[in-house]
């Protein structure tokens, strides 16, 4: 509504009312005209209605929301659910053109007005993260590890780039979206191994230059990494980027998750200030939380960024892109440096915590300075001659059964795990002979003090039952039968834990009914929590007694469900459901010569935390 709309409708409703409505409005409209102006987050974040009122103004000045709209083409931003409609708060047209994928469409100028402001606010977010030297950024409908290998793309069909130029040296780090984004540009990764420094894998420097050397031109750029899962530490980017400056070699950054980090920022500006950086890559999920699917590519370079929106094949969905606007509005200046001041401070809630437990239990967390997100313990104790991941890996699987996600339970082994052309020992570890088995967790922007706490309250009673189990201790060996169940509690019929395994036939039985298991899963060890051999099956005990029958999980499932437990939030909801139904959160792995014990959510934990 305009001035001359209030006016009229003081002859309807009385006079001083629709002025104070007006006044109102205008405060709304006075929110949009700054931010118009302005270009930057606004200082203070705006209410959900305002937004709602601003995106209904955009998206209604795209052609498909037009009154009297006739169209005849292919592409007319037709959407036949209301439904979807709402979801994308009518928006159908996408971003780009088949051209550039920061061009103007004709047909939506609300769109094209959205995504532009958009990047003017990521990159205003990027500021005040504390990154400096950037002067343009573009806004990647997909995920990094693609965009990663869009920036690759871009950069190896740069003028300046030699048409043999073929291969990128990569400091390892052990998370597979990075190699299979070299591999996807038709690239060649020469992977430089870490070197141990105390209890971190760092950088080492000492090949890249004779890499650099022997290959000339063929080398067509650096990749390096900030943010990874400990014991990892941040790359060397400094030293990195000089050398490419030194070598005119294109220098490009996985900063996946860290933008969020004022150490890691700050290493970045320092290295576009002394060397070469070409562009810096980061997830929008894990930095501005918003639904996974999109990712922010800054350069200090802005004719980079120009050639990166050209290289983009098509139009793209707006959806990453407007999730990201919406989070930002809402943010503001204030909540945003409020959410990084929070993450920070309880990082360092977080190691202390983690380091007075890893004490109690005859652990120690692991040294890792280089690295501001995440953190590690050592879980030395936990493992057995003969059967290294055992205990590990059941450890992790009884912290996703206690709806603890997140953790990554590392156990160095000497088997290989492929990427593409690519192989690696002690995958998740970032090093083929790293010392110890250990369990990670991140201090990640949103995190609370209550979900810090609860994680420490859980992890410490899971490793508390753990020992209770018969699993290993500094001073208790785990027993070595074949197959064993394993109970929360002190089993009844043995002072080991040790329990009358099912006989040969039930175990076949159960494990034709689970259908779980004849495969091989090599995905597993992304994350080094273990390994399935390809004959072994699972079923979950019904009881610490050997007497009690072997019940295949699914039909517990519906047990489990009545009694409660599903959806509880508490974990010792989880422990007293189990202990009043004389059930057993516990497994025995049968049919394989390994005798890998398990719960049946391991199979899901171990799945899920392959690596992504």
């Amino acid at each position: 509504m305009d001035e001359k709309t209030f006016r009229l409708a003081e002859g309807i409703v009385s006079k001083t009312y629709i002025q104070q409505a007006e006044q109102a409005r205008k405060q709304r409209n006075n929110l949009i005209k700054d931010l118009l102006a302005q270009r930057t987050l606004p200082e203070q974040g705006w209410d959900d209605a305002s937004i709602e009122q601003f995106l209904s103004e955009l998206s209604l000045m795209d052609s498909n929301n037009f009154l009297e709209n006739v169209g005849v083409g292919e592409r007319e931003g037709r959407v036949f659910s209301g439904l979807v409609a709402r979801r994308n708060y009518n928006f159908a047209h996408g971003i780009g053109r088949s051209g550039e994928l920061a061009a103007e469409q004709p047909k939506a100028a609300g769109s094209s007005l959205m995504y532009k402001l958009a990047q003017r606010l990521a990159l205003d977010a990027c500021r005040i993260a504390g990154l400096r030297g950037v002067s343009a950024c573009l806004l990647l409908p997909v995920a990094t590890g693609m965009s990663l290998t869009l920036t690759l793309l871009a950069a190896k069909h740069n003028a300046r780039c030699k048409p043999e130029a073929r291969y990128v040296i990569w400091p390892r780090i052990d998370q597979k979206s990075c190699p299979k984004a070299i591999l996807a540009a038709g690239l060649t990764p020469l992977v430089v191994d870490n070197r141990l420094e105390g209890d971190e894998a760092r950088t080492d420097l000492d090949p890249v230059e004779p890499l650099l050397a022997t290959h000339g031109h063929a080398v067509m750029c650096v990749m390096s990494t900030t943010s990874c899962f400990a014991p990892r530490a941040v790359d060397r980017v400094v030293e990195l980027a000089q050398l490419c400056k030194q070598r005119g070699v294109c220098h490009i950054v996985n900063n996946a998750y860290g933008l969020q980090s004022s150490k890691l920022t700050h290493l970045l500006s320092e290295a576009v200030r002394l060397g070469r950086v070409d562009a810096i890559v980061q997830s929008l999920d894990k930095n501005f939380m918003v639904p996974v699917g999109g990712a922010l590519v800054a350069s200090p370079d802005a004719s980079f960024i120009e050639q990166l929106s050209k290289f983009y094949p098509g139009r793209a969905s707006s959806s990453a892109v407007l999730d990201v606007f919406i989070t930002l509005l809402s943010m503001g200046a204030t909540g945003y440096r409020r959410l990084l001041s929070e993450r920070k401070e309880l990082f360092g809630v977080l190691t202390s915590r983690l380091a007075e437990l890893a004490l109690r239990h005859g652990e120690r967390l692991l040294a890792t300075p280089n690295n501001p997100i995440s953190c590690c313990m050592s879980l030395s104790t936990f493992s057995t001659p003969g059967d290294a991941q055992r205990g590990p890996t059941f450890l992790g699987s009884m912290l996703f059964a206690r709806f603890v996600s997140g953790t990554r339970t590392v156990v160095p082994t000497d088997k290989q795990t492929v990427v593409g052309p690519l192989s690696f020992k002690s995958y998740g570890a970032h090093h083929d002979q790293y010392p110890v088995a250990y369990l990670s967790a991140a201090g990640a922007i949103g995190m609370t003090l209550h979900e810090v706490d609860t994680f420490i309250q859980r992890l410490d009673k899971a490793i508390r039952q753990f020992r209770k189990g018969g699993h290993p201790s500094p001073s208790r060996p785990l027993p070595s039968a074949a197959a064993t169940v394993v109970s929360a509690e002190p089993a009844s019929s043995s002072s080991s834990g040790a329990v009358e395994a099912p006989s040969r036939p039930e175990a076949d039985a159960a494990a034709a009914d689970l259908d779980f298991g004849k495969e091989e899963h090599d995905d597993v060890a992304d994350s080094g929590c273990g390994h399935r051999s390809a004959s072994a099956g699972v079923v979950v005990g019904a009881g610490s007694a050997p007497d009690r029958p072997v019940v295949p999980c699914h039909r517990a499932a519906p047990v489990v469900a009545h009694s409660g437990l599903a959806g509880a939030s508490d974990v010792s909801v989880l422990d007293d459901t189990f202990d009043r139904l004389g059930l057993v959160d516990t497994v025995a792995s049968v049919g394989s010569t390994s005798g890998l014990i398990d719960t049946s959510i391991a199979a899901v934990y171990d799945v899920c935390n392959s690596g992504s």
